[in-house]
């Protein structure tokens, strides 16, 4: 019965940290996905950005969604 307890106690602690780690790639995946898009739209004339409805300004706060 030690051996299953200490399994399951290994388990419990290693599931916030599973969680954490989860949270924390999907965090550098979106920062990494708004960096994209920004640097993308940067490289956009102010035309090209009128054409989709933006101006340089906007860039940020699109590139945060």
């Amino acid at each position: 019965m030690t051996h299953i307890s200490r399994n399951a106690a290994s388990t419990s602690f290693a599931l916030p940290i599973a969680s954490a780690v989860h949270h924390l790639v999907a965090a550098v995946i979106n920062w990494n996905d708004a960096r994209v898009t920004r640097k993308a739209l940067s490289r956009l004339t102010d035309r090209e950005l009128n054409d989709i409805g933006l101006v340089r300004g906007d860039i940020d706060d699109v590139a945060s969604f």
